[in-house]
């Protein structure tokens, strides 16, 4: 299958003629972690200060957290960010969202999600979360392990992209998403783990996994 590949560069094409729409779009790996961060530890601290959970009990919903950051971070790739529309101004959506991305994937500013994108889908899941799980520490507990998740993915996103990791289970990680690039698009859309890939069968054959991609 011919390759996806299109700039090497570290840098893509403006996108926005207005400057500040474009800065918006921009943003250095680092600022998820002064937002969120900060954000997490509150959630830990009002899990135990404020509803006093049991360690087990803010354990259970944490571990939950996390597995379903895991289902999102694929369902949002798979389904949100390679949903390809036929009208002109879908595909300019798409192009913002995730195209530019495969078009360009070193650009060192377009690899973490923005603020003004991260922070709104953050207030949305945490009100969509709201309404299902029960109030208090659950909640606390849970999302502080969803935001780690997509913490997490941000920043792993960012390394496969800049950073060649020493340890072979990192490889096994970057490599899975490096054949998403350069090999298939269709495939291989977790991020952060390859597990849903492997439930839901969209995953590489097992001889394109032990390629070694830089």
């Amino acid at each position: 299958m011919a390759k996806n590949f299109v700039s090497n560069s570290t840098e893509s094409i403006r996108m926005f003629k207005s400057s500040f729409l474009e800065r918006l779009s921009k943003v250095h790996f680092t600022v998820p972690l002064f937002i969120f961060i900060p954000a997490i530890a509150v959630f830990i601290y009002r899990a135990f200060a404020v509803y006093q959970v049991s360690f087990l009990y803010f354990l259970g919903y944490f571990a939950l957290g996390i597995f379903i950051w895991t289902l999102t971070e694929y369902v949002l790739h798979r389904f949100i960010f390679h949903f390809h529309p036929s009208s002109s101004w879908g595909k300019r959506i798409h192009f913002i969202f995730h195209g530019v991305h495969h078009d360009y994937p070193r650009d060192k500013k377009r690899l973490v999600m923005p603020p003004s994108v991260s922070i709104p889908l953050a207030l949305l899941f945490y009100f969509l979360f709201y309404l299902i799980l029960p109030e208090g520490g659950a909640l606390s507990s849970f999302f502080a392990a969803f935001l780690l998740g997509y913490l997490a993915y941000d920043m792993m996103h960012y390394a496969m992209h800049h950073y060649n990791f020493k340890s072979s289970f990192m490889k096994k990680i970057k490599q899975h998403h490096m054949l998403h690039h350069y090999q298939d698009e269709h495939k291989g859309f977790g991020v952060s783990s390859s597990l849903w890939d492997k439930i839901f069968i969209s995953g590489f054959p097992k001889k394109k996994d032990k390629a070694v991609t830089e």
